[in-house]
């Protein structure tokens, strides 16, 4: 007989007796009834708020060890006690093939109990956006573990003829390897032994396996345990066959293999276990792996970078596990750079020295942590730092730097590690830049420069700017000569040959005479630009000296340079420090400040002078408000240069405090402007069914008692976007998974005014949304009961977010610039100081720059509260956890404005940033009790399956009979 026919006979010959004896129906009921119980219940997954599956393989090692147990506690065992056993080991057929045939048996009954539970992560497709690559590696992880569980089950049977004893046994031995890695045992030991321990248990191997990364150091540990298993099965079985007197070298040999076996089993997991490059990232995105944004900040390394790990041997238990995932991910740095990056991982309490530069040099201080050892519990000094090194640059990176915490309904705390690589990434850009910065500027920029100077002839200009011009010349030698060759100058004048020139720069950039006031008939030129190719960018013209001019085009050369820091311009109110962002002095940002501050420059912008600062590379203007023609100037004019101007504004703001609720109409100063650039936010509230709860006090009474509890009210002025409402074909938007939207209006694009410009739409409400002009925004309790919000008006999408690239017409073109109307008001005659104001209004030189490049931009999102403190914190405790996603997108905007996309396609990594959307009860009990429906159909499935089976076989028999 051929063994895959003799194995294929038996592994039937078992499922035949699984099936017709209860035991399989049992085992598999009781699979499906205890994974939806934990799925719903146990794990709480409406609560916990995230698309996955992770709570369908929370409790898969412990479940499978009972299960596992039970359905291979009388393989042989009854075997034996019938007398059978006998009767198999007499038979020709190899005893390895029972043993083979057995454990498929087996394992096919687990993969029909794992087919059962695949409506889950349907399920958790349909209603939010589920990264199928952990679930396909969290069932194969689950597959292999209880392949591993099976096989010792094996064993054990064969050992005893008492099914309970096989059972316990089973179950005590399975329970041992579980034990060795989990956080019960390795909590003992410092994070070196327990590292080794978790590399033993069969739980941490498959919590690897389940967050995405499937690594060929776990799958063999896997097989090589089912092998060792299996072989010792079948090593007792045939040891039952030897007689006192047998052939003692054929004893021998069995003997010798299978001692063999095991050894080589144990050394190869060893070897492995020092290699950390064979594995595949299942997840979506490659969470787990080096992206080719890492690659290329690596790349640019000209010196040894050094990644040092302060590691305390005992730590936090929730932080114990996540060492050896930054381990792992500090060590592909490493192999990714090719030698130019250094790993080192420290306990500083063993290396006494090395702790006290770490305190002193660093900065770096432990933390306390409440731990528990074999007798007590205490609270200990724990490092959990990561230095990031180059030449005599560093950044540190600490706990709450890397990790992300989620609470759970019943107050169970979840933490993961937050987005590594972008922390460690981001690290490594700064420290990269800031080293560069130190050095010479033009070394940073491939290719040549070309400064054009438009400057009128001396005779042409005011006194103050001849001199500036003799400063330019002698500055832009002296630059010259630091770039090596890779500096052209030029200084133009306009008015040459008839004033061809003039004409093409005033097509080209907008670049009109200037004058010193309104009353002056003196025109001239003077204007400055760096350029690239098709990159240009205007130097500004500030107090005309040396120190400014080469401040100003160091900003400028920046721009062309491969990643320096950039400078945001932060336009927006800027009350008193409230941590909360609940005072009364307008909404604060201090979330996202601190979000950007890690990649950008944040310079507070005053606008008053009508200008913005020529060290700004963006203009952010956040909740604007009541902004005077000076002001608008310094944005038009910004825009006009070629830069991108960002808005988050909207006719509405919220006045929110501890007590109160109030929605007010807010000026920006914005609107005839955006309406001259055919872009218009109208005057309404989005309200929308996909949306994001709102946290409500609701008081009860019990038993006389008025108790107050938070409630989660259903707001649809909290819109949710996601799914179709995020342009995926945009790397602002691509890679997010949600965006909260509070109290946002409606933008209305002129189609006519953009047909010569680039209109991306990045955010949309969805099709259930409606617009309410209603300035009552309070959600209404009536009686203690949430009074619900029904849909007004026609139902449609709406845009809240936008990009507009293209040229622009200025909307002072054609117009004096505001800032000689007010040197000429503030000169009267009348005034007290006429000589001292008439000399500052010819110092003050101005012109109308009349259109823009190409390359300008607006940016608008049509909220004034969508990133303030306190949406950010109500939408984090909605989710229960941090809320990054409205402080995401504006990273990656101001990223994609800036053409730095280096951290862009890495930044929304976090673990739980896959959020569901908001359900009401009725729907999360519909499919809740759906999977409950779908478990029990698959269940009788498998039943009518297994009938027709046994109807065939009958059938068969009855004509072999017949025969």
């Amino acid at each position: 007989m051929q063994p895959k026919h003799s194995i294929s006979r038996i592994a039937r010959k078992e499922i035949a007796l699984f099936f017709s004896a209860p035991i399989a129906y049992l085992f598999l009921a009781a699979f499906a009834g205890i994974t939806l119980f934990t799925f719903f219940w146990g794990e709480a997954f409406f609560a916990r708020n995230i698309a996955d599956v992770r709570p369908l393989f929370e409790w898969m090692p412990l479940l499978l060890i009972f299960l596992a147990s039970t359905l291979t506690m009388r393989l042989w065992s009854e075997e034996r006690r019938t007398g059978t056993l006998e009767h198999i080991l007499t038979q020709p057929v190899p005893l390895w093939h029972f043993v083979v045939g057995k454990f498929l048996g087996c394992l096919t009954l687990l993969v029909i109990a794992l087919l059962m539970t695949l409506p889950l992560p349907i399920t958790v497709s349909i209603l939010g956006d589920l990264d199928w690559g952990p679930v396909w590696a969290g069932y194969l992880a689950t597959l292999l573990l209880g392949a591993a569980y099976l096989s010792i089950g094996l064993f054990v049977s064969s050992r005893s003829d008492n099914q309970i004893v096989s059972l316990i046994s089973a179950v005590a031995l399975s329970g041992i390897f579980y034990l060795l890695g989990s956080k019960a045992i390795t909590d003992f030991f410092g994070n070196s032994a327990g590292e080794w321990l978790r590399l033993l248990g069969t739980g941490s191997r498959f919590e690897s396996i389940t967050r995405g990364v499937i690594d060929l150091r776990d799958l063999y540990y896997y097989i090589s345990l089912i092998l060792v298993f299996l072989a010792l099965n079948t090593f007792s079985l045939e040891r039952e066959r030897w007689a006192a007197s047998g052939d003692k070298q054929h004893h021998q040999h069995w003997r010798l293999v299978t001692a063999l076996l095991l050894v080589n089993a144990l050394g190869a997991n060893l070897w492995l276990g020092q290699i950390n490059s064979l594995r595949v990232d299942a997840t979506e995105g490659k969470q787990y792996s080096i992206s080719p944004a890492t690659q290329q900040y690596l790349a640019q390394l000209q010196e040894p970078l050094l990644i040092r790990g302060y590691f305390s041997g005992k730590t936090h238990p929730l932080l114990s596990p996540l060492v050896p995932q930054l381990r792992d991910l500090m060590k592909e740095y490493e192999i990714e750079s090719r030698g130019k990056v250094r790993v080192e991982f420290i306990d500083p309490v063993a290396h006494p020295e090395l702790e006290e530069e770490a305190n002193q040099k660093y900065a770096i201080q432990p933390v306390p942590f409440q731990v528990a050892d074999r007798y007590q519990a205490a609270v200990v000094n724990s490092y959990f730092n990561v230095l990031v090194q180059y030449g005599d640059e560093y950044q540190v990176l600490g706990f709450r730097d890397l990790i992300e915490v989620k609470s759970s309904a019943d107050m169970d705390i979840d933490v993961k590690l937050r987005n590594p690589e972008h922390d460690l990434t981001r690290a490594i850009k700064k420290v990269l830049h800031s080293y560069q910065a130190g050095g010479n500027l033009f070394d940073t920029v491939k290719g040549e420069l070309v400064f054009n100077a438009y400057v009128s002839a001396d005779e042409a200009l005011p006194q103050q700017l001849r001199d500036f011009k003799n400063i330019l010349r002698s500055e832009t030698e002296k630059q010259q000569q630091k770039a090596n060759g890779r500096l052209q100058v030029n200084f133009l004048d306009p008015d040459a040959e008839g004033g061809k020139l003039g004409e093409q720069i005033a097509n080209d950039y907008g670049f009109k005479p200037m004058a010193t006031s309104l009353l002056s008939n003196e025109r001239f030129y003077f204007y400055m630009t760096l350029a690239q190719g098709d990159q240009i960018v205007q130097i500004p013209l500030d107090d005309l000296s040396s120190a400014s001019f080469e401040r100003n085009l160091a900003a400028a050369v920046k721009r062309f340079a491969t990643g320096f820091t950039k400078t945001l311009a932060w336009v927006g109110s800027a009350p008193a420090y409230d941590p909360h962002g609940m005072g009364h002095g307008g909404t604060q940002f201090n979330q996202l400040e601190q979000f950007l501050s890690a990649e950008l420059n944040i310079q507070r912008e005053d606008l008053s002078d009508g200008r913005v600062s020529g060290q700004a590379d963006i203009l952010f203007l956040a909740a604007p408000k009541a902004l005077d023609e000076k002001q608008l100037f310094a944005v038009d004019q910004f825009l006009m240069q070629g830069g991108t101007v960002i808005a988050a504004t909207s006719p509405y703001a919220v006045n929110m405090s501890q007590r109160s609720l109030s929605l007010q109409r807010q000026e920006s100063g914005l609107d005839d402007w955006l309406k001259h650039h055919g872009i218009g936010i109208e005057s309404k509230l989005v309200m929308d069914k996909q949306n994001v709860p709102f946290p409500v006090p609701v008081t009860r009474n019990l038993g006389g008692f008025s108790v107050q509890e938070m409630r989660m009210l259903d707001y649809p002025y909290f819109v949710d976007v996601r799914g179709a409402g995020l342009n995926a074909d945009n790397a602002i938007t691509a890679n997010l998974p949600q965006i909260t939207l509070a109290w946002a209006s409606p933008i209305l694009i002129d189609a006519e005014k953009q047909k010569t410009r680039t209109v991306i739409e990045l955010l949309r409400s969805s099709d259930k949304s409606w617009l309410s002009s209603s300035m009552n925004i309070v959600p209404q309790i009536t009686e203690g009961s949430l009074t619900r919000y029904l849909p007004e008006g026609e139902q449609k999408k709406h845009l809240l977010g936008a990009v507009v690239q293209g040229r622009f017409e200025s909307f002072f073109a054609g117009k004096e610039s505001p800032l000689l109307k007010k040197a000429e008001d503030s000169s009267a005659p009348d005034s007290e100081h006429a000589e001292q104001n008439a000399s500052e209004s010819r110092a003050t030189i101005s012109s109308v720059i009349a259109h823009s490049p190409d390359s300008a931009r607006i940016i608008l999102f049509s909220s004034n509260d969508f990133i303030g403190d306190p949406v950010v914190s109500m939408a984090g405790a909605a989710s229960g956890g941090q809320y990054l996603g409205s402080l995401q997108l504006m990273a990656n905007t101001f990223d994609w404005a800036l053409e730095d996309e280096g951290l862009l396609s890495i930044r929304a990594r976090s673990n739980f940033n896959r959020t569901l959307p908001a359900m009401e009860e009725s729907t999360r009990v519909f499919w809740e009790y759906l999977n409950y429906g779908l478990a029990l159909l698959a269940l009788l499935l498998v039943g009518l399956v297994q009938h027709q089976f046994k109807r065939a076989r009958e059938k068969r028999y009855q004509q072999w009979m017949a025969t």
